[in-house]
């Protein structure tokens, strides 16, 4: 069963499943409410500000409420494309992952839970996300002031974040899953955000997560433009 071969290759990828058009009982929420309250993306960006702050032993605002959206903003990317990725690549089709059908509970740290709708053949894996939660998430995160290159970055960034751990979790999948994420990475929508030298992956922004440190003096990912 291909559900449970995608939940087998990590926490990103593992998500339960809810028959399609039912609506989410608690403790799941639509994950449509990020785009229909403000106060809910507000809620979780100020959350993730406290946590990075708490980090780095300081009090919330002496981090920028820009870095903790673009955290927030990468980590609900990450969250929605690594399922799908992981389902296309093992060839079952692809799951719906606009917010209206996605199911969440929009807990703090790391993969929190995902349902999503059982996924068709009829579904096409860049049109489902580039029509669907990427712009709509870049949308409500624009006016927490991170800049339009750095929300296409970060999904870049995810983007290849769920082929490497793909194909770390299931190497035998490697090429089918280089080719899936070539595709999405040709996307027009994330033209000039990355390059690739040599088989290796860098974006041409940055997250802002080094500025939650002390001195905006954090580690840097490893796929950062500021990486050398």
């Amino acid at each position: 069963m291909t559900l449970d071969q995608v939940v087998a290759l990590g926490p990103f990828f593992a998500h339960e499943q809810h028959p399609s058009g039912t609506a989410a009982v608690a403790p799941w929420r639509n994950m449509s409410e990020l785009l229909d309250d403000p106060a809910v993306l507000e809620d979780r960006v100020m959350t993730t500000r406290a946590y990075l702050a708490a980090a780095g032993g300081q009090e919330p605002e002496a981090v920028e409420i820009r870095v903790a959206a673009s955290i927030t903003h990468l980590g609900l990317v990450a969250r929605l494309v690594s399922p799908a990725f992981a389902t296309s690549v093992l060839g079952d089709g692809v799951p719906p992952v606009d917010l209206e059908s996605v199911h969440w509970q929009p807990v703090l740290g790391g993969a929190f839970p995902l349902s999503l709708a059982p996924p068709t053949t009829s579904r096409d894996l860049g049109a489902e996300l580039f029509e669907g939660p990427i712009p709509a998430l870049d949308r409500v995160t624009q006016p927490f002031n991170v800049s339009d290159h750095i929300l296409k970055g970060n999904v870049a960034s995810a983007i290849n974040g769920a082929f490497v751990a793909l194909t770390n979790a299931a190497p035998e999948l490697a090429p089918r899953a280089k080719e899936v994420a070539d595709a999405l990475l040709a996307h027009p929508a994330l033209h000039d955000t990355h390059t690739t030298t040599a088989g290796t992956f860098r974006r041409r922004s940055c997250c802002l997560v080094y500025r939650a440190a002390p001195n905006h003096d954090g580690p840097l990912c490893g796929d950062c433009v500021l990486s050398r």
